[in-house]
């Protein structure tokens, strides 16, 4: 959410700047007015000095260490449920300006399978989150429901029946795969109804600096297959961890098995 994180390097400005001020300037002037008797702190500075600290923490955590976000859908099941909220990594790739997300230090780039959070170009506002399939200077095939890397087809094997469960459930009935990359293995949902056509299928060139994403729930993504590659400029960082989840149409609402889990 860029207005969030807009908010918050203001407010982290603004309370820096009244309680700079005050400690430098005005504080030496109420105390000359106040004579033996304490002036009293504008409610303003103290609420400055109070909020700062917690601000500024929060601000430098949240900008270049790991940042909380919400999964608010379908797109990456089975890997990622609807009301997981997970942790992202903000200096995997590279520590970045908040606002203008602007790489001031390289420090790494996506490997093939990350799974990244980023700004998407025609949501420049929003925050999405996908797979990395192909890598700068790959060709990407997607058909028969199969993705192919530079003419070599991914492993697939089917493992069961997919059973959603809460906001997911519209997924049961769909297959679950294992999808293999050269050195990397996750799974993926398919829904196997029979159709004229497969959705997304097409080639596609990555240029250098860019990358191909893609969801892991192949039927019900909003991915690089229908609006092209990514910028680099356009990545927020890695997701490593879910931390907690929360399904209000789930039963129960928690589940509590999911706390805790790496992101592969």
């Amino acid at each position: 959410m860029k207005w969030f994180e807009t908010a918050l390097v203001v407010l982290t400005l603004l309370t820096g700047v009244i309680w700079l001020l005050d400690r430098l300037f005005l504080a030496k002037r109420r105390a000359r007015r106040g004579g033996l008797i304490e002036a009293r702190e504008p409610v303003l500075v103290d609420y400055s000095r109070a909020f700062f600290p917690v601000l500024i923490v929060v601000l430098i955590l949240r900008s270049f260490v790991a940042e909380p976000f919400r999964i608010p859908s379908s797109s990456m099941m089975p890997t990622l449920l609807i009301g997981d909220f997970i942790l992202v990594n903000k200096f995997s790739y590279g520590i970045r300006l908040p606002i203008t997300n602007r790489k001031v230090v390289d420090i790494g780039a996506p490997e093939r399978g990350d799974v990244v959070v980023f700004r998407p170009p025609q949501h420049p506002d929003q925050d999405w989150i996908k797979r990395v399939i192909g890598l700068p200077g790959d060709t990407i095939e997607f058909r028969d429901n199969q993705v192919f890397v530079n003419e070599v087809a991914f492993g697939y094997e089917r493992l069961a029946t997919y059973e959603g469960v809460g906001r997911g459930a519209e997924m049961t009935g769909a297959s679950l795969y294992a999808e293999q990359m050269p050195d990397r293995r996750h799974e993926i949902l398919h829904i196997d109804q029979a159709a004229p056509f497969h959705l997304g299928e097409g080639t596609f060139h990555v240029p250098q600096g860019h990358y191909f994403v893609m969801g892991d729930n192949r039927d019900r993504s909003d991915d690089g297959r229908f609006w092209g590659t990514l910028p680099e400029t356009q990545l927020r960082g890695k997701a490593f961890l879910i931390w907690m989840n929360v399904d209000t149409a789930a039963p129960g609402w928690v589940d509590w098995g999911r706390i805790g889990n790496p992101i592969r």
